[in-house]
C-alpha cells in the first residue's frame, strides 16, 4: 500500500479519536430522545478507531494516540447544540474518510467508503437533511 494511505488512514484514525471525544459532549447534552442514537454512534465511532488502529499498523505505521481533548467547534450548552456537534463530526469524519477511499486500494478503499457511507447516513439523521456529495467540501 502506498505511503498516501498511510497517512490517509492516520488522519482517519485522528478524526476517529476526535469523534470519540466529540460523542462524549453529546451524549452529555443530548435530550433523552435522541441519547440512544448517540451511544450507537459513539460505539460505531469506537469501533472504527480500533479497526483503524490496526490497519495503520498492518500499512508498517504506528498509530496516533488520542489527544486529552479536543477543541469544538462552537460552545455545545444544551441539546440543540450537541445535535449540531453531532453532525458537525460526522460530517468530518466523511471528509477523511473520503480522502482514505481516494488514497486506498482493494479491501481497505471498500472499508473507508463504508465508514464513508455510515458517517454520511448519521449526518442526515442528525441534521435532518443531506449534502450532495458527503465527504466532499461545499465549493462556492
Amino acid at each position: 500500500m502506498s505511503e498516501a494511505a498511510l497517512e490517509a488512514a492516520q488522519a482517519a484514525l485522528a478524526a476517529e479519536h476526535a469523534a470519540v471525544y466529540g460523542y462524549g459532549v453529546v451524549g452529555g447534552r443530548v435530550g433523552d430522545g435522541r441519547r440512544a442514537e448517540a451511544t450507537a454512534a459513539y460505539a460505531a465511532h469506537r469501533a472504527r478507531r480500533d479497526a483503524l488502529a490496526r490497519t495503520v499498523r498492518d500499512l508498517g505505521g504506528k498509530p496516533a494516540a488520542s489527544a486529552a481533548a479536543y477543541a469544538l467547534p462552537f460552545p455545545v450548552p444544551d441539546a440543540a447544540a450537541a445535535v449540531r456537534l453531532a453532525a458537525e463530526l460526522e460530517d468530518r469524519v466523511a471528509g477523511v474518510y473520503s480522502d482514505l477511499v481516494r488514497a486506498a486500494e482493494g479491501p481497505l478503499r471498500r472499508e473507508a467508503a463504508s465508514a464513508l457511507r455510515e458517517a454520511a447516513v448519521r449526518a442526515v439523521r442528525w441534521r435532518g437533511s443531506g449534502v450532495a456529495f458527503p465527504g466532499l467540501a461545499e465549493r462556492l
